[in-house]
């Protein structure tokens, strides 16, 4: 829509009612409500699409990265009604969208391909036959689609059914279609991908490569480009390589040739994505293009902007994807409203590009991506050093972010050499995951300092508001006459109690005791925009953070990190919370039943699935948290669940028994 607007275009939105209210909503000229939440009764809805095309008269449709991007039938439903499509023909949709067809295409054309099984026998015992002729590992791919979806690793025959059965339902839920191919799995590869470009006059080129190797569940965290430690020599076949497979199709438009390379540099054609990628702005930073503004010129028959000689390679960019997800819980996917968000500052090194704003909610009905921060520098080493900066910069309250574990993965000295696969993450598990310390003594005195000089402003806020005259007993500085008064407070760090003993000094200034250690402790609010800054001084170190109380919590953002400081919830609260856990399992997150393996009377054992459930796109089996008996199975299929609702509940012992 920036681009739309710079170029003197008009843009339409069309919403679900999970979005009436968001930035995309609010940017558009026009916007129209096309259905309930779930994307089948509105994004995938292609009628109702279609229908606001006419109604607001709109001559185009871009399809953005998902739903009806790589849709052949959308694609060509398009054309039919007069409206472009702004994307490649429908033919090279189909061609390239499905696996099998694309790959006997680069085969033919000379591009080399991973060996596997594309055929349309999709019987269990005929893939199954065929993954033990490739050779296990093997991966489980669906036919159509990306983004991951539908997309299984077997490591052996015993668990190879298992993990058809997941991928088919992965790829019918997001994609309507669970046909599967077999692939040989290529251990510790790199995914470099390729940006290329076609027009409708036989034209195209590439943007060189990018790297999007360190993944989880398949999806790309991080992305950069060019590609670390690729000779100019392999960029240059690897970019030919691509051309070669967008001519292939007669491609029209922006497109990605994705490859595995192994660690000789030897690259395999893996698929094409018939659309524009979530990660397209590192290219146009390392390019300085807008590769939006390319799709509308290319999609209302001009040229290609540049030749391939005119594309020039400059300086390094990183792209990192904020999630609201809980990497230490395998990455959980987790809905909730952005309660606090403040971003670095936008410029020409450094891009945001997001949907939200502070006070609005990340919905449980689509991706829990909340932002792609991108950066750019001369060299590598400074865009990694600007992407560590900015990612410090990122404040989010109200919901789990994976925002200290990028700067974890950005900050690993292999990262940090380029020495990148797919298999990083759990290769170097333990650095990534240490195990977590004890919050300094230091920093739970400033949290207890912020906890303090808040309620004091906001006392005195209130003093001033009064008509009454001021009182010597409604003091909030803590100041008693002849008295040394000191306070109690109890604060926590993840499910541990550490008492703080606060004494006032005359001076302003206070000692706080933790065990037997005493700090000489002041310090200040300070008001910056709309956020809060604690500046403080412990034992003669100062120091300056942003300051975030909410929902019982104390949030302090330092240049070098976060700190987060509990205050404890009263016991009788805490019981009824706890309580669901220990009868049976609750819901990880919000989401909707998709299938429900139980019922009543039936005896499980620890680990046993119980249900599966559907949020945020991804699939999540519910286990069995202990052996035991059901007793009541509180959702069916089709239902949705909040986080934390019992989902399943066991028999007591005693009941058992009997």
């Amino acid at each position: 829509m920036r681009t739309a607007k710079k170029m003197g275009v008009k843009s339409v939105a069309v919403y679900s009612e999970a979005d009436r209210n968001s930035m995309h909503v609010a940017m558009a000229d026009e916007a129209y409500c096309i259905g309930p939440p779930p994307s089948q009764q509105s994004y995938l809805a292609m009628e109702k699409i279609l229908e606001v095309a006419k109604v607001s008269a709109a001559q185009a449709i871009h399809p953005g990265y998902g739903f009806l991007s790589e849709n052949t039938e959308f694609a060509e439903l398009c054309k039919q009604q007069g409206i472009i499509f702004i994307g490649p023909p429908s033919s090279a949709i189909r061609d390239m969208g499905i696996k099998s067809t694309s790959k006997a295409i680069m085969s033919a054309a000379g591009v080399p391909v991973v060996e596997g099984y594309h055929g349309e026998d999709q019987s269990d015992e005929c893939l199954k036959e065929h993954a033990r002729r490739i050779g296990y590992p093997v991966m489980i791919k669906a036919v159509r689609g990306g983004g991951g979806k539908g997309m299984r690793i077997a490591h052996s025959e015993k668990e190879f059914l298992d993990q058809l059965e997941s991928a088919r339902r992965e790829a019918k839920k997001s994609f309507n279609d669970d046909a599967m191919l077999i692939e040989k799995f290529v251990d510790n590869p790199r995914h470099v991908e390729v940006q290329v470009f076609g027009d409708q006059h036989g034209n195209a080129v590439y943007l060189f490569e990018r790297d999007c190797s360190v993944q989880r569940r398949h999806q790309k965290i991080i992305e950069e480009a060019p590609g670390p430690g690729i000779s100019p020599e392999v960029r240059r076949r690897l970019g030919e390589a691509a051309v070669k497979a967008a001519k292939a199709v007669n491609y029209v438009g922006a497109g990605t040739v994705e490859f595995i390379m192994d660690s000789q540099h030897n690259f395999y054609f893996m698929e094409m994505n018939t659309r524009l990628q979530v990660e397209h702005p590192v290219t146009e930073m390392i390019t300085g293009t807008d590769l939006v503004e390319w799709q509308l010129r290319v999609a209302a028959g001009e040229k290609i902007p540049l030749t391939q000689e005119e594309i020039l390679l400059q300086g390094h960019a990183f792209e990192a994807r904020i999630y609201a997800e809980d990497p230490n819980n395998n990455f959980m996917p987790g809905a909730g409203p952005l309660l606090h968000l403040s971003t670095p500052p936008a410029d020409r090194f450094t891009r945001i590009e997001t949907g939200v704003r502070q006070g609005d909610e990340v919905s449980v009905h689509y991706d829990p991506m909340i932002a792609k921060l991108v950066v750019w520098a001369e060299d590598r080493q400074a865009a990694l050093r600007r992407l560590r900066y900015s990612l410090h910069q990122y404040n989010i309250v109200g919901l789990s972010t994976n925002i200290d574990f990028l700067l974890s993965l950005s900050g690993h000295p292999q990262f940090e050499a380029g020495n990148v696969h797919t298999n990083f993450i759990p290769q170097h598990h333990d650095e990534l995951f240490p195990t977590k310390k004890a919050t300094p003594h230091e920093v739970m005195c400033q949290a207890a300092l912020g906890l303090i000089l808040k309620e004091k402003m906001l006392t005195d806020a209130f003093r001033d508001q009064s008509d009454d005259k001021f009182s010597p007993f409604a003091s909030s500085t803590g100041r008693r006459i002849n008295i040394c008064y000191t306070r109690k407070m109890s604060l926590l760090d993840g499910e541990n109690t550490v008492d703080v003993a606060v004494s006032y000094n005359q001076d302003g200034s206070y000692k706080m005791q933790i065990q037997d250690k005493t700090f000489q402790i002041s310090g200040e609010i300070l008001k910056e925009g709309d956020s809060l800054y604690l500046r403080s001084s412990v034992n003669g170190t100062v120091s300056k953070s942003k300051l975030v109380i909410l929902d019982n919590t104390i949030y302090l953002f330092f240049p070098e990190g976060s700190a987060q400081v509990g205050l404890p919830v009263p016991k009788y609260l805490s019981a009824v919370s706890s309580g669901a856990e220990q009868s049976g399992a609750v819901a990880p997150m919000t989401g909707t039943v998709e299938k429900v393996f139980v019922k009543a009377g039936d005896k499980v054992q620890t680990g046993d699935p119980l249900m599966v459930m559907i949020a945020m796109k991804m699939e999540h089996t519910i286990r069995a948290p202990k052996a035991g008996v059901i007793k009541k199975v509180n959702f069916q299929e089709g239902a949705q669940a909040n986080r934390h609702a019992p989902l399943v509940e066991f028999m007591d012992e005693e009941a058992e028994s009997k």
